[in-house]
């Protein structure tokens, strides 16, 4: 039995679609940034939140809200992850500049 019922489930399968989209488009946005198991992780999401929408009402207020809970902490670690790569990156590319430029005044 299907029962879409227009409650907080929906706002809240709605708001994971649209983050795991951001996950998912991270390969064309910053490629450097992006790893292959995103894809993965963006195809659970998707499969989460569309189990959320189809079956979420029958989810108690406090298990909606322990839902709730669990997806911004799972949100809130995969963008530090998403941050931590970028600062990963930005710090081995100044390690190469810097590195280069040491081996340029060594040539002088």
């Amino acid at each position: 039995m299907i029962n879409i019922e227009f409650t907080s489930n929906i706002f809240l399968g709605i708001f994971v679609i649209f983050a795991v989209c951001i996950l998912y488009f991270l390969r064309t946005i910053k490629y450097e940034v992006s790893r292959d198991i995103d894809i993965f992780f963006a195809t659970l999401g998707f499969a989460y939140s569309f189990i959320l929408i189809i079956h979420g009402w029958r989810l108690d207020p406090i298990l909606i809200l322990a839902q709730f809970l669990i997806v911004i902490t799972i949100i809130y670690i995969g963008w530090e992850n998403i941050r931590l790569r970028g600062i990963i990156i930005n710090y081995k590319n100044q390690k190469i500049v810097n590195k280069k430029n040491n081996t340029d005044k060594k040539d002088e």
